[in-house]
């Protein structure tokens, strides 16, 4: 699928791999380091399900909300597969 077919209006997600720090689990880090400080994570491939919150056609790319951190990534078209139309529905 091609990101132009992804109708406007119409919320889509997909699975998405993209290059971050990670712990041993293979978790994403969500910390904030400061200048010269060691980070706690090592670099490798994060795979996950993402909302897409914005896409722009002309460098192809996808801003993303991550389902399992609510972080949100910019990721390449080309890392993104299996999109679909999102179905929302309520709690009872």
């Amino acid at each position: 699928m091609n990101l132009e077919d992804l109708k406007p209006g119409e919320s889509w997600a997909c699975k998405f791999k993209v290059v971050t720090f990670l712990d041993t689990d293979g978790n994403v880090i969500d910390k904030n380091v400061s200048v010269g400080e060691k980070h706690p994570g090592v670099p490798g491939v994060y795979e996950s399900l993402g909302i897409i919150q914005v896409r722009d056609l002309d460098s192809n790319l996808v801003k993303l909300l991550d389902t399992k951190t609510n972080k949100e990534f910019c990721v390449n078209w080309e890392d993104c597969w299996d999109a679909d139309v999102i179905e929302w529905t309520e709690d009872a």
